[in-house]
């Protein structure tokens, strides 16, 4: 009879486990502090200095990043033709050159040259 008990009861801890890992709470990455802050030229110096570091480094972090629009779409951006910004929601047009980005950095895609982040909100712009 104790051994059922047993089993019962670590049936249930386990259960309990596996419901939280699946159903954990997903991060709010547009509400997260930036774990670093920087102008697009010295993150796009970094990754030319070296890719892979810089890339391990990056990854999955939530970087704030300033520069100048070089282009605009309805879901995305990019700053100083280096940085590509994607956004959950569509962008309004955008009133200054100077902005500053916050978002999850996804990966450098050296195809194309492009630092890429998601979830990204705008900051700032400056006139």
């Amino acid at each position: 009879m104790q051994k059922k008990w047993m089993v019962l009861i670590l049936a249930l801890v386990l259960g309990y486990l596996i419901y939280n890992y699946i159903y954990h709470e997903h991060r709010n990455i547009q509400e997260e502090p930036a774990e670093f802050v920087m102008n697009s030229n010295d993150l796009e110096a970094e990754f030319y200095a070296n890719p892979k570091a810089s890339e391990q480094k990056y990854l999955n972090k939530i970087i704030e990043v300033q520069g100048n629009l070089t282009d605009q779409n309805k879901l995305d951006l990019t700053l100083n033709n280096k940085v590509f910004c994607q956004f959950d929601s569509q962008l309004d047009s955008l009133k200054s050159n100077n902005i500053k980005v916050k978002g999850r950095f996804i990966g450098y895609d050296d195809l194309l040259d492009l630092i890429k982040m998601d979830h990204c909100k705008i900051e700032t712009q400056n006139h």
